[in-house]
C-alpha cells in the first residue's frame, strides 16, 4: 500500500465549494473566485497569472496560465504571448530566489489527456523545480512521490520572492503579487 503523510491536503478535502463555483473553465474562472492566497494564485501580470499546482510533482511546482482562453498556443494574441513568456521567466527567477533549485522541467500542456493535461481547452505552462538527487528510493522502489513541503509554506516563500522583484506590488496579505512586465 502506498501511503504518504500530507496534512495540508485536508484543507482541500474539507473545502466547502468543491469547485462548484466553476461552471465552464477552471483556469478562466479561478482568478475571480476570491482571495488569491486561498486559491494559490501567487502572482499576476496583465496577461497571465502564476498558480501553485494542487498536485505538485515537486515543491514549488507552478503553472503559468494566460487569462486568454485557448488550447492552441498559436491563437494567443502577440501581447499575451509575450506577457506569458515574460511571466515564465519571472517565475523561474522567483523560484531561484525562494528555493534555489538546480534546474527546471518546464512545458506546455496543449490538448486533452493525450497531452498529459486534465484541462485541455486552456493552455498552461508547468514550471517544476528540480534538485540534484531529488529522486530517492520512494518513487524508484515504492512507486510513491513524497512532497516535502506544505503548499502554504511554498506559497509564502514564492510570494515573498515575487514581491522582491522589480515592478512588483502587493495590495493586501491575501492578494497575489502584481507584476508590471
Amino acid at each position: 500500500m502506498d501511503q504518504v503523510f500530507a496534512p495540508w491536503r485536508m484543507e482541500w478535502v474539507e473545502r466547502e465549494d468543491k469547485n462548484e463555483a466553476v461552471e465552464e473553465c477552471v483556469f478562466c474562472e479561478l482568478p475571480d473566485l476570491g482571495p488569491d492566497r486561498e486559491h494559490r494564485i501567487v502572482a499576476r501580470s496583465e496577461g497571465a497569472y502564476v498558480l501553485l499546482n494542487n498536485y505538485p510533482y515537486n515543491p514549488g511546482h507552478a503553472m503559468v496560465i494566460p487569462y486568454h482562453h485557448t488550447g492552441d498556443y498559436r491563437e494567443l494574441p502577440d501581447d499575451v504571448l509575450l506577457d506569458h513568456a515574460r511571466l515564465k521567466a519571472r517565475t523561474t527567477d522567483a523560484l531561484d530566489t525562494a528555493m534555489a533549485p538546480d534546474g527546471y522541467n518546464a512545458g506546455l500542456n496543449l490538448g486533452s489527456a493525450a497531452a498529459g493535461g486534465s484541462v485541455g481547452d486552456h493552455l498552461h505552462t508547468h514550471v517544476v523545480p528540480r534538485w540534484q538527487g531529488d529522486t530517492n528510493f520512494m518513487p524508484v522502489i515504492a512507486d510513491t512521490k513524497v512532497i516535502v513541503e506544505a503548499l502554504a509554506d511554498t506559497y509564502d516563500r514564492l510570494h515573498a520572492a515575487f514581491a522582491d522583484q522589480a515592478g512588483a506590488t502587493v495590495e493586501g496579505e491575501d492578494d497575489a503579487v502584481r507584476l508590471d512586465l
